[in-house]
């Protein structure tokens, strides 16, 4: 990753910041936008030196034009004139050159800059905690990475570099005028106080009204991200009318705060191009009395006209370019919070451990935990699981079943407590070599657009067509997929659209089978299938599971009495712990789910 720590800007909201704090933070976003850019030292080279050699052109042409006048035509020299127009036209000739090649460098600056800016936020994003994902909408992580990443485009491609242009074009102006008359340039000059003040009061406004305008667009973002996902439930609930108006209700904010911002621009715009006439009436004005005393040429005068539009064109390409730059940096500073995200913890290369099969035990020992300081999810679990076991973890809704499992993964961190696997601790293990061992199938199956047996070989897309189909007819997943147009490869749409939730399933089984992890956690896999998918799925399962350590987390106290210790929850406790039968024996809190889901058997006792 480019950059580094960015002290209190990353807490701080903009609107909070002191005037001082506000200029720290744009030079902190500068230095890291700067980052992207270094690498191309060379192309920045040669983008400055053509832009810096091509902001003379520009002013040359009021001085051509003034020695024409007063040199040539004055004198009636033809001759002198042809050759003074032909210079002209070279310099504008040259001019159109140095705004194609500078242009195309700019772009070509700009584009592999925001190529690596944006693999950045891709690989940040892979490796920030999922519970980061589960604070915040997918919506906004979605603007950061789509609307603020094109901002940035815009600035690096057509902002950075144009500046300079500018900035040097201005001083180029201001020398050739002073060469001219230093007179008409004092007068000129007179209108350049208002025009700061204008632009210091502009700036001060229009980039809390950008602000604004990010912070609506992102949450338009993520109302249809939610809504498009979900359209399903609003149309069945019958809330198409109640969503409308709240989506009526962010558009607005969203238009209102756009048109503040239009309306900064429309003062401010109107106010450059008053200022730029009142110089150039000043300009007329005052050379009329002194052409009437014979003190100022017809040429200077047609040149500092001249030198008047172009001194206030790269000030009113600055205002835009200040405009592109203001959006660039309040999208920095929140592409920038979150590629300082912190990152889930690796141990040091030094002491992290890579495992290799799974041969003995893991050990939860006292493990608590808590996505607050208050809501404990679970408390002081302990209890080990053997290679070769199958372990079933069983609770109402909320008991923790999941987090146990997110914290295994180390989706979450421990509390207090420690897991350990092989007797290594859990924090001393590398991702990749933790992930290698634990293959999870989760209820909600997560399917990536592409051939299906692209979702087939997502942990390994090597393995061989041999494979994936002898793993698919293991599972017999084989009896669908070879029915679909293309068979294996048959393209998903979007997150499996158009599969039902048991093929879904099937696919996943088939996953985990082709990864073969050490260690298989099944997380209430089968249930949301129908009777006849979950007898297939349980077959499959059954092969899987054999010689490997399985952990089942499951609602249908039916798909578990097999295992060889089935563990109870109860708001984050661990109430009882044994085999089907010695848990039904004792007639505590598994009994009692055991009668919820068979009341033919509860009838009976009670009729016995």
């Amino acid at each position: 990753m480019k950059g580094g720590g960015g002290g209190g800007f990353r807490t701080q909201q903009d609107e909070t910041l002191s005037g001082k704090q506000r200029g720290s933070v744009d030079l902190y976003i500068v230095r890291r936008l700067f980052s992207y850019v270094k690498p191309f030292k060379g192309l920045i080279t040669g983008a400055v030196l053509l832009t810096a050699g091509g902001a003379l052109l520009g002013p040359l042409r009021p001085w051509l034009t003034k020695v024409a006048i007063d040199d040539y035509i004055a004198h009636g020299d033809r001759h002198g004139l042809a050759m003074i127009s032909i210079v002209m036209l070279v310099v504008v000739i040259l001019d159109g050159l140095k705004q194609y090649q500078s242009t195309w460098l700019t772009e070509l600056i700009g584009q592999k800059a925001v190529f690596n800016l944006r693999m950045d936020i891709f690989r940040h994003l892979q490796r920030l905690p999922v519970r980061y994902f589960d604070r915040n909408p997918v919506g906004r992580i979605i603007t950061r990475t789509t609307n603020d990443v094109e901002a940035l485009d815009e600035m690096l491609s057509s902002g950075l570099i144009t500046v300079i242009g500018d900035i040097l074009q201005l001083v180029f102006i201001v020398i050739m005028m002073l060469w001219s008359d230093w007179r008409l340039t004092l007068v000129v000059m007179s209108v350049l106080p208002l025009m700061i003040w204008s632009t210091i009061s502009f700036k001060n406004r229009v980039r809390q009204a950008m602000l604004d305008v990010r912070t609506h667009l992102a949450r338009l973002n993520s109302f249809f991200q939610e809504h498009i996902t979900g359209m399903k439930i609003v149309q069945l609930f019958g809330r198409e009318e109640t969503e409308f108006q709240r989506h009526a209700g962010i558009n607005a904010d969203h238009r209102d705060a756009n048109i503040r911002t239009v309306f900064f621009f429309s003062i401010y715009y109107p106010l450059i191009e008053f200022m730029s006439s009142t110089a150039a009436g000043l300009v007329i004005w005052y050379s009329a009395t002194r052409i009437v005393r014979a003190d100022l040429s017809v040429g200077v005068v047609v040149s500092f006209v001249q030198y008047i539009w172009l001194f206030f064109r790269p000030l009113q390409h600055l205002s835009d370019r200040f405009n592109i730059m203001q959006t660039a940096v309040t999208s920095s500073d929140r592409i920038f919070r979150l590629l300082e995200e912190p990152v889930e913890p690796e141990p040091d290369e030094s002491a992290a451990r890579e495992l290799g099969k799974f041969s003995d035990r893991i050990v939860f020992d006292n493990v608590s935990f808590a996505y607050d300081n208050d809501n404990w999810v679970l408390r002081d679990i302990s209890f080990e699981i053997r290679a070769g076991q199958t372990i079933a973890i069983v609770g109402a809704t909320g008991s923790g079943k999941t987090t146990i499992i997110n914290m295994l993964s180390r989706f979450y961190p421990i509390r207090k407590g420690s897991i350990t696997i092989d007797g290594t601790n859990l924090q001393e293990i590398s991702s990749k070599a933790l992930h290698r061992l634990i293959g999870v199938v989760m209820q909600d199956v997560i399917l990536f657009a592409g051939t299906i047996r692209e979702n087939l070989c997502f942990g390994d897309p090597s393995i061989p067509d041999e494979r994936v189909r002898e793993a698919a007819r293991i599972v017999g997943a084989d009896r669908f997929i070879e029915k679909l147009p293309g068979g294996y490869d048959y393209q998903i749409r979007e997150n499996g659209s158009g599969l039902s939730v048991g093929q879904k399933q099937l696919i996943a089984f088939v996953r985990a089978l082709l990864y073969n992890p050490d260690i298989l956690v099944l997380d209430e896999a089968t249930s949301s299938v129908d009777t006849e998918t979950e007898t297939l799925i349980e077959e499959a399962t059954n092969r899987l599971m054999k010689h490997r350590t399985s952990i089942i987390i499951a609602h249908r106290l039916s798909t578990i009495q097999h295992a060889d210790r089935i563990i109870v929850l109860h708001k984050g406790t661990i109430r009882e712990t044994g085999t089907h039968q010695e848990l039904l024996a004792r007639r505590g809190l598994y009994y009692k789910l055991y009668l919820l889901q068979h009341p033919e058997r509860s009838r009976m006792e009670k009729a016995g």
